[in-house]
């Protein structure tokens, strides 16, 4: 944190197995997890005060993978938040990512700022779709705290990632939440995951983001199910005191040539 700014690491998308060995689509999802965090850690002149997953913890959950993620996460001594995604199993995710500093709270506040985490999950399903009781917790916070600004994250993407195989995932009831959030001007981002690839939009003041997975990506503008090499990243998001965000993405430097990019689908 800056006299002026929160800092927040988001990453997402890991696919991790419940032993670190497992390779999915020829790629060592742990590995490039490890990665991607060392990279990020060691960006020049940044020091972050939260950090957020945004779903898809699991390719295969188990209670092993997500004790390493909490004991991988506990390594930085910093506020997590996680929320789940199509792939995770919630239930276990709360059951185990419980402590303190390392968890699935759906809110929090951090100086000028609101961090409230919607669960878009459907289960037995990979699209996306936000139940009554997660809209009303949303506008709960909302009302309640009318002096912060707010970043919103989920983990399906609210607005079209212009790939139309991805977007058939896209949160069924956009235009409701989306017309939701448009009622409170202090919203100023929604951040998600699950399209595998970077994403940066707006919706009248708010920026809307997607983010790199942790290991391989969705390649973009695509009609149907494709990845490409683009190695595999994170954004870094500045909260701003003001109400202003700034974003970057960042990436490690290393093509997944292992990628087994014919694949139809998993």
């Amino acid at each position: 944190m800056t006299a002026s700014s929160l800092s927040l690491l988001q990453v997402t998308d890991l696919h991790l197995f419940p032993s670190p060995e497992i390779t999915f689509l020829g790629v060592n999802t742990e590995y490039y997890f490890h990665r991607v965090l060392k990279h990020a850690f060691a960006q020049p002149g940044v020091r972050y005060d939260i950090l957020l997953i945004s779903g898809d913890l699991a390719q295969s959950p188990s209670t092993a993978t997500y004790q390493r993620i909490l004991h991988k996460m506990e390594e930085y001594h910093l506020p997590t938040l996680c929320l789940p995604g199509n792939h995770d199993d919630y239930a276990l995710m709360q059951a185990v990512l419980a402590t303190p500093l390392v968890n699935c709270r759906k809110q929090a506040i951090f100086g000028h700022w609101q961090l409230i985490l919607l669960n878009s999950q459907i289960i037995h399903s990979e699209g996306g779709y936000l139940e009554q009781s997660e809209l009303d917790f949303l506008e709960t916070c909302l009302k309640a705290h009318p002096h912060l600004f707010t970043l919103i994250a989920t983990h399906h993407n609210c607005l079209p990632s212009d790939s139309a195989w991805l977007d058939t995932m896209q949160i069924q009831n956009s235009d409701e939440f989306l017309a939701l959030v448009a009622k409170y001007p202090n919203v100023r981002v929604i951040t998600t995951g699950h399209i595998h690839q970077q994403m940066d939009k707006q919706f009248g003041d708010m920026a809307v983001l997607g983010t790199p997975s942790t290991c391989f990506q969705f390649a973009k503008d695509s009609a149907n199910f494709a990845m490409d090499r683009t190695p595999p990243g994170y954004r870094i998001i500045h909260l701003h005191d003001n109400g202003d965000v700034t974003s970057t993405v960042h990436r490690i430097d290393t093509l997944l040539t292992e990628l087994e990019i014919s694949s139809e689908g998993y």
